[in-house]
């Protein structure tokens, strides 16, 4: 019995299948696509002719998700879309017996113990905060960006600088905005003009300033700081995820706050939402003192045609006084 075993196995092993021989990733690329090009110089003349005779067709399809330029380009509102939210992990939330049920109308439903937030309130609610952020800064209001959890810091930093805003990275220190006398204490105060020219008189001495608005990525951890606006009637926006309470903020985005993704993209899209709002406001205060100006010239000239005017009539007078004169 063994033997005819071994005998059935060098059989196997000297049928023709097992003497296949082996052939290269090239040579089994070649004769499954005998047309498209196989090296690496072949590939790049392949690619260069497809862009010299297709690339001039208007389309452009991005291949992957790249986290690194919505970082350093974070999109406009307008420029927003379903899958990049989706890309980037905003309708994750958390576990079901975690949930908040002041957030049911933002979830669109549970997988696998985890609740969905809808992506669709998500962006809906998103671009409504961006119109607050762009009306703020056009209206020479005061942005303060939050996001005190690991990671949250560049995004804050990015976003406040592209706004023109304020940043906290940090714990925040309760009584900051109630109570701004005693903590922060007197300091410096540069006055600027609505093309964000500073005041020639410079900086003078007065109390700490407060925001005109506040963006909180992780509510949860800044629970003292919302109180505080809501205690002094300054709005709010604030990332929601499914186990936190919508009462915190004026203006929710419900999302997934743990994703650094998400909290990124959506921090970029306000501060974006922000430059596009303070470069209509300098827009228009340059337009402003250009027209004040413009004017300023033309009644300046219309000052000097007048004093023209009266010279030229003073020196008549006087040539008809020395004619009379002369006459007697």
């Amino acid at each position: 019995m063994i033997l005819r075993r071994a005998a059935v196995s060098a059989a196997r092993l000297a049928s023709p299948a097992a003497a296949i021989p082996r052939r290269t990733i090239t040579q089994l690329h070649n004769e499954a696509h005998p047309n498209q090009p196989s090296s690496m110089r072949e590939n790049l003349e392949f690619f260069k002719t497809f862009k010299k005779t297709t690339g001039q067709l208007g389309t452009r399809v991005a291949p992957h998700y790249r986290p690194h330029a919505v970082a350093n380009n974070p999109p406009a509102p307008k420029d927003l879309t379903l899958e990049l939210l989706l890309a980037s992990g905003a309708h994750l939330g958390h576990a079901t017996s975690l949930w908040n049920p002041g957030n049911q109308r933002y979830i669109y439903g549970t997988r696998q113990g985890i609740h969905i937030i809808s992506l669709e309130s998500t962006i809906s609610h998103l671009r409504r905060a961006a119109k607050v952020v762009e009306g703020v800064t056009n209206n020479g209001g005061l942005v303060l960006f939050v996001g005190s959890r690991k990671g949250q810091a560049r995004s804050v930093v990015e976003a406040a600088k592209i706004a023109g805003g304020c940043h906290l990275f940090e714990k925040w220190v309760p009584g900051t905005i109630t109570n701004g006398k005693m903590i922060v204490g007197h300091g410096e105060v540069v006055e600027i003009d609505m093309a964000d020219r500073k005041s020639p008189e410079g900086a003078k001495e007065g109390d700490p300033l407060r925001p005109d608005l506040v963006v909180c990525l992780n509510m949860k951890e800044n629970y003292v700081l919302l109180h505080e606006c809501g205690l002094l009637g300054i709005p709010t926006i604030g990332i929601l995820d499914t186990d936190c309470n919508p009462e915190w903020v004026t203006y929710p985005i419900p999302a997934n706050d743990d994703s650094l993704r998400c909290t990124q993209l959506i921090a970029g899209v306000l501060g974006r939402a922000g430059e596009t709002g303070r470069l209509n406001r300098i827009r228009k205060a340059q337009a402003m003192d250009h027209f004040h100006g413009r004017q300023q010239l033309e009644e300046e000239e219309k000052l000097r045609e007048e004093e023209q005017l009266r010279q030229e009539e003073k020196l008549k007078e006087e040539q008809l006084l020395r004619e009379s004169a002369q006459e007697l």
